[in-house]
């Protein structure tokens, strides 16, 4: 076994002591485990809802479901799919709420006004190039469908294996596969439609 894979190997090991300590009571694991996946959760929820105040009261709603439902977590799937499904079925909610299309849905339906948050500074014209390219990549990400949006990001920020996308969305994974495939085939579209792609070097 690699550095790296015993590395990871050690996280997961951690997370799951963790969260079966949280099981039994102890509340400072609840703080490590918050600690530990702070950051990846909230980008999820915003990529998904693509609004900072939602994102940042689903991911509050995600600790607090965590906290109100982790006798019924199994350690045999993991806590890392396990948390991140509890949170797919919160965003997944809130949209119902907000869209009356089907969040299911692989057709485009209608523009989003919504963007993320852009950093600012500014620096040499390679890295103003680099940055103009991220953005179109995250407005075009932020355009998809809700259901292609959260494949994209669970799989290339999150960096999650098919397999967990599955368990985490609770559906098979030929349908991982096909929205995975489809997303990236409008993002492409999308892409290509964009003059600065073709302008930068």
């Amino acid at each position: 076994m690699n550095q790296e894979a015993e590395i990871l190997l050690g996280v997961l090991v951690t997370t799951d002591s963790e969260a079966m300590r949280l099981r039994s009571g102890d509340l400072d694991a609840l703080a490590v485990l918050m600690d530990r996946y702070q950051h990846r959760l909230y980008r999820y929820l915003l990529r998904i809802v693509a609004q900072q105040s939602t994102a940042e009261d689903l991911f509050q709603q995600t600790w607090l479901r965590v906290m109100e439902r982790i006798q019924k977590y199994d350690p045999q799937r993991g806590f890392e799919g396990w948390l991140f499904s509890v949170a797919h079925n919160l965003a997944i909610d809130y949209l119902r709420c907000r869209q009356p299309q089907s969040l299911d849905e692989l057709a485009l339906s209608g523009e989003r006004h919504s963007e993320l948050a852009k950093s600012e500074g500014t620096g040499a014209l390679d890295r103003l190039l680099s940055r103009e390219r991220t953005d179109l990549i995250l407005r075009a990400i932020t355009d998809l469908p809700p259901a292609f949006r959260e494949v994209i990001t669970l799989r290339f920020e999150e960096e999650m294996k098919l397999e967990e996308i599955a368990n985490a969305l609770a559906v098979p994974m030929g349908t991982v596969k096909t929205r995975l495939h489809r997303a990236l085939k409008v993002m492409k579209q999308s892409l290509r439609k964009l003059p600065e792609i073709g302008k930068a070097p």
